[in-house]
């Protein structure tokens, strides 16, 4: 780690590609239910073409407006990585635009996360590429300030560390941390099977609602 500049921190381990592959075939809605629906990210919107996202953490904590660490943190992306930036929420001057978040797709970067500002929103919709900010601006980026890398870091009011898994879809975004893949995939695959069976019976006209009188009930207090 540098004492000076942008302070950089290796990367952390990718996650396992069957916890990836598992998790590609689930709705972020569901994954939420299964983490007390109280960890996903407020404010960051999805600007690429629908595109599911699951991938590893590369955390960035730079000034609004200024995309310096931003560029040294492509070093320390490995293909399948997600980049996830705190740029303060600013939306003053976009962070990146067209030109960097195709570059990061041509280094096989799985995505880009930015509590911040993007531009050249039309080329961006083309692509399926996936990118999620807080707002859209035409004023370009600075390259004035240090930043850091591999911090634990916070997006539209998420904790996020690096190595994190994180999973975006048209709903939103999530982040937690890879020990905690196998029991909330446990526990997506049975809601799956409840909501299917409540499915099930709202097309065959026989939606059971009792259980509202007791949620009613509950709250009458």
């Amino acid at each position: 780690m540098s004492n000076t500049g942008i302070e950089k921190n290796l990367s952390a381990p990718q996650v396992d590609p069957a916890v990836i592959a598992k998790l590609r075939t689930i709705a972020v809605a569901l994954l939420s239910d299964q983490l007390h629906r109280n960890c996903g990210s407020v404010g960051l919107i999805p600007y690429h073409s629908p595109a599911p996202m699951v991938r590893t953490a590369v955390t960035v904590k730079t000034r609004g407006g200024d995309n310096l660490a931003i560029l040294r943190a492509y070093d320390f992306c490995r293909p399948g990585d997600i980049m996830v930036v705190n740029a303060g929420g600013d939306i003053s001057n976009a962070v990146v635009g067209g030109i960097m978040t195709l570059g990061a797709a041509s280094l096989g970067l799985a995505g880009m996360v930015l509590d911040g500002a993007i531009r050249d929103l039309a080329e961006i919709r083309q692509r399926t590429f996936p990118v999620y900010a807080r707002g859209v601006t035409h004023r370009g980026p600075y390259k004035d300030d240090p930043g850091a890398i591999n911090v634990p870091i916070t997006v539209g009011g998420m904790p996020v560390k690096a190595g994190d898994i994180i999973v975006g879809d048209q709903n939103g975004l999530l982040a937690f941390p890879p020990s905690l893949a196998a029991t909330v995939i446990e526990k997506v695959l049975a809601q799956e099977q409840k909501e299917q069976s409540t499915i099930d019976a709202i097309r065959e006209g026989r939606w059971d609602r009792a259980s509202i009188d007791a949620l009613e009930a509950r709250c009458a207090n």
